[in-house]
């Protein structure tokens, strides 16, 4: 396995379609550098959701996601299944989002092989709104089966996978209904990952470009 160490992470975006997607798709990596580089910038947005118990949900489980950083959620109210439908609506608001963290390291946002299509229309757009960013696209598990190969994988610290499950779990009562939501299904992955990568638990991402300077210049 080739590992690359980038430099310094001082700020990220991280874009959700909905509330609880940053968490399952990226919350292990988000809480891992959260807690190495207290006082790292977190722009988040999330598409779905705001206004009701799934916004109270969103803000309190991404505090506890993002342990000691500056964190900023905006959360709006595109009805769930809909993100096709409200394009103009969500360009906007990542160019808006774009005009307050115009630089960041690194992006967190869906992949654009997710079989859903709020995940999907939003991964499209991002790549025409921070053209030049190192954008990692996460992987969320679900009956449709859409889980790729992906090509990037951050191992995770002892205990880390283990404390995502439990912030899942805790902060999302709303999901736990749900037959792919439970503490089997999100450390299967993590494993499957960490297998994949030679570390016991990792989450995995899908980059689309990537440039490497290899002389240091």
């Amino acid at each position: 396995m080739i590992g690359l160490r980038p430099g310094r992470v001082n700020r990220i975006v991280a874009l959700g379609a909905h509330c609880d997607d940053i968490a399952i798709g990226a919350g292990a990596s988000l809480h891992a550098l959260c807690a190495a580089r207290p006082g790292l910038r977190v722009d988040a947005l999330v598409l779905s959701g705001g206004g009701g118990d799934r916004e109270a949900e969103e803000r309190q489980a991404l505090a506890a996601f993002c342990p000691g950083a500056d964190l900023r959620l905006t959360v709006l109210k595109i009805p769930d299944g809909r993100v096709p439908a409200h394009w103009d609506e969500v360009k906007n608001a990542l160019e808006d989002l774009r005009g307050r963290a115009p630089d960041p390291d690194l992006v967190f946002s869906p992949w654009t092989g997710d079989a859903h299509q709020d995940h999907r229309g939003l991964a499209e757009l991002v790549p025409t709104v921070w053209r030049g960013h190192l954008i990692l696209g996460y992987e969320i598990v679900k009956w449709d089966g859409d889980l790729g190969r992906p090509s990037v994988y951050i191992p995770l610290p002892d205990g880390v996978a283990e404390t995502k499950v439990l912030l899942l779990q805790a902060h999302y009562p709303s999901q736990r209904h749900r037959p792919w939501y439970d503490a089997e299904a999100f450390l299967g992955l993590a494993r499957i990952r960490g297998i994949e990568c030679g570390a016991r638990y990792a989450e995995a991402f899908h980059v689309t470009k990537l440039a490497i300077d290899l002389a240091g210049g």
